[in-house]
């Protein structure tokens, strides 16, 4: 990668860890997912409303290192206003490009976060809110999201 790229990058994970966007309760009808990452200690929820088949408001709350904050906060950003079926396609876009399955991907802002897919373990920390998101809207049964 090239070396100003890398360093805006750094640049844009660091100003989302120190001021997240969307770090915020969601009061009233939304859907509440926990998530926890007991490698690194980060720990989120995850507050999603739909309306009208599309992702009206998304935010979160909780605590961890810089990547997995940055991470939930671009993801609540680029997921507001998409349907679930744009938003699952984000989603495995984003897993594969940080998992290093696939770069050729136009993934936006969160091409930001690639840069994880060279230290395995903060993977888990880039994919915790996406987790919390997709177990969240798949439906499956209440509980926390581990990464593990």
């Amino acid at each position: 990668m090239n070396p100003m790229l890398q360093t805006l990058y750094q640049e844009i994970i660091l100003d989302h860890g120190k001021q997240p966007r969307n770090f915020r309760k969601i009061e009233r009808d939304c859907v509440i997912q926990e998530a926890h990452n007991p490698l690194c200690g980060d720990r989120l929820t995850l507050y999603l409303r739909m309306q009208d088949g599309k992702i009206d408001d998304i935010a979160f709350e909780g605590q961890g290192c810089a990547i997995s904050v940055a991470s939930a906060s671009i993801m609540t950003e680029t997921l507001k206003g998409k349907t679930l079926h744009e938003a699952g396609k984000l989603y495995s876009q984003f897993k594969d490009n940080v998992t290093g399955q696939s770069d050729n991907q136009d993934i936006g802002k969160l091409s930001v976060l690639s840069g994880v897919k060279a230290f395995p373990s903060r993977v888990k920390c880039a994919t915790l809110a996406w987790h919390a998101f997709d177990h969240a809207v798949n439906g499956r049964a209440p509980g926390k999201v581990t990464t593990e």
